[in-house]
């Protein structure tokens, strides 16, 4: 028997179940099939959102189930690393300024900048459900067999896959295949697509899940913190996931684990046993008892497109799960996927063109994500060799620094365009990277160095500096449709006129002094936009941390005339997006006395 559709995806985890939502949503008259091996529902590791997958979310239109469903409401993480013992926290919105609400709530206000922290049983089953229910051909309990190539100079295009369900076997025929398999790797494998290892990380995972383990935080109805703590040895994750359930795991390098000789519920029993605050979280609750354990090193597959498939998710790279960012890049990937097949089904935008920009975004992405944890692990005493090799980084990107310095490039300029006119990464804005730099190259004791001063503090006349730099175009993503964006490129640095960037971009064309450059950045967001004015604020902060990065990255040149007046940007302090952590501290105090 043989089944034809429009587009085939295989796995129905996050991915899968986003591309085919996102498929439906925007053009219904598709036929989309996705077959999904397993029976839902059913655990899964990568329980920790980014706020940027609540935006996506709301596109998929699934926000009000997933918020419906009670799961923690995620303002950040709390860190306790490397050799100190202070605990400090990053959050997506400054301190003090999270208002408790009444729950369910709207995706409005402040809740576009929090994540979720989730079941992932529950979580994984709404959204396939969503998809079915969009008009997706959801098929679970169905595996894919075979991968049918053709052969000869057509080896690279997928005929069909030979799968088998309830129903019995039979060949699925698509136009354009989606493998969000995961792991598996379905079309990836079959196709021989080779993937590196961008990284000398080589970690594994092994976890459980407990009952009844009292939150280390808790803010207002439901809402709280991801909780990491280093021991020396790597380090642990302590997440809630509802009212009653928590998620706890420790990671290692691999090395250490052979070395170790335990079996991973003893190395996992043994880490437990060191943190005392863990033990004080757990003394009243009960565990499962089934230690699970995978290898988590970071990848990148070679390949994300070819003639008529596309990877997505897992399958087309994975980062170290330090910084949350599994979730995030399956989530952000499979959007793109839906977005370019829905464009090459009009024909108006060139097919090289749409696969190609998904390819380079996100293995772009992805390796910034890399390079983030192989930054973040350089703060831990026991990943010492990741030092050298930050150096090694920025010289293939053909700058020569030695490792501190290496260091600030990475968290820097290294990777700044995340998301579209942003200047951040994995929940930072700029000025919480340069301030998480600033913490990671400090003397060893957790106490911070203020080296890391802001460049445009030195001028105050800027001026565009394109020499050099050719115009190419970047795809941007809304309500269905691509639009093509200018960006400038010079070597391996980009300029995307897009957000703060082109707005930036233009005031700039037109005045250089910063006060003159100030009052026409007001005057457009208030005047054009018409933004209240918390939300221009905002945006001006935004606008400066683009002035630092343009300026850092060679697209503004600076200069200092004494006849006019300076800007003093300076660290948020205590109200900032990185702080000293105040609720957790006193818990981990009573337990250490």
């Amino acid at each position: 028997m043989k089944v034809s559709c429009d587009v085939a995806i295989i796995g129905g985890g996050p991915a899968g179940s986003t591309c085919a939502t996102l498929l439906k949503k925007y053009n219904p008259s598709l036929s989309v099939v996705l077959v999904e091996r397993e029976k839902f529902p059913r655990d899964h590791i990568g329980e920790s959102h980014l706020p940027i997958i609540s935006a996506i979310l709301d596109e998929m239109g699934v926000w009000d189930k997933v918020e419906g469903a009670g799961f923690p409401i995620k303002l950040g993480a709390s860190y306790r690393w490397g050799q100190s013992e202070k605990l400090w926290d990053f959050e997506f919105i400054p301190y003090g300024d999270y208002r408790d609400e009444v729950r369910p709530a709207k995706y409005t206000g402040q809740r576009v900048w929090t994540a979720f922290q989730v079941e992932r049983s529950m979580y994984d089953k709404i959204l396939l459900d969503h998809a079915a229910e969009r008009g997706a051909d959801v098929r679970q309990e169905t595996a894919v067999k075979r991968v049918m190539r053709g052969e000869g100079e057509a080896r690279d295009r997928v005929l069909g896959l030979e799968v088998e369900g309830p129903a019995g076997a039979y060949t699925l025929e698509a136009r354009h295949y989606v493998d969000a398999s995961g792991n598996a790797a379905v079309v990836r494998r079959a196709l021989e697509v080779p993937v590196t290892v961008p990284t000398k990380l080589m970690n594994v995972a092994m976890w459980d899940y407990w009952d009844n383990a009292e939150w280390a935080v808790k803010i207002g109805v439901g809402a709280t913190r991801t909780l990491i703590l280093s021991i020396g040895c790597g380090w642990i994750w302590f997440i809630p996931l509802g009212p009653t359930r928590t998620s706890i795991g420790f990671v290692c390098p691999a090395e250490y684990y052979r070395k170790s000789g335990k079996t991973p519920r003893e190395l996992y029993d043994w880490a437990m046993s060191k943190e005392p605050l863990i033990g004080q979280l757990t003394a009243k609750a009960t565990r499962e008892g089934n230690v699970r354990a995978t290898k988590d090193w970071s990848f990148l597959s070679e390949r994300l497109v070819g003639e008529n498939w596309f990877l997505a998710g897992e399958c087309a790279g994975f980062a170290d799960p330090i910084l949350s960012a599994g979730m995030t890049l399956a989530h952000a990937g499979a959007r793109e996927v839906a977005y370019t097949i829905l464009e090459l089904d009009r024909g108006e935008l060139d097919a090289a063109w749409l696969k190609e920009r998904y390819q380079t975004t996100n293995k772009r992405r992805i390796t910034q994500h890399i390079r983030f944890a192989d930054f973040w692990y350089a703060g831990n005493g026991i990943f010492t060799d990741i030092e050298a090799y930050t150096t090694e980084i920025a010289g293939a990107a053909g700058i020569s620094l030695d490792p501190k310095e290496a260091f600030r490039w990475i968290s820097n300029g290294g990777f700044l365009d995340d998301i579209p006119g942003r200047a951040g990464i994995g929940g930072l804005d700029f000025a919480g990277t340069k301030k998480l730099t600033e913490m990671f190259t400090a003397d060893g004791k957790g106490d911070v160095e203020t080296e890391l001063s802001w460049k445009i503090n030195e001028y105050n006349v800027f001026r565009l500096e394109l020499e050099g730099a050719r115009e190419e175009e970047i795809p941007i993503l809304r309500n269905g449709r691509m639009l093509k964006a200018k960006c400038w490129v010079r070597q391996n640095r980009t300029l995307p006129l897009v957000g703060a960037y082109n707005v930036l971009f233009q005031v700039l064309k037109q005045v250089n002094a910063i006060s003159d450059i100030g009052r026409a950045l007001t005057a457009h967001y208030q005047n054009f936009y018409k933004l209240p004015p918390p939300r221009v604020q905002f945006e001006l902060q935004q606008s400066i941390q683009a002035l630092e990065v343009m300026l850092m990255d060679g697209w503004v040149v600076g200069s200092l005339d004494p006849t006019k007046g300076r800007l003093t940007v300076k660290d948020k302090g205590e109200k900032g997006m990185i702080h000293a952590n105040r609720d957790v501290a006193g818990k981990a105090a009573a337990v250490k006395g």
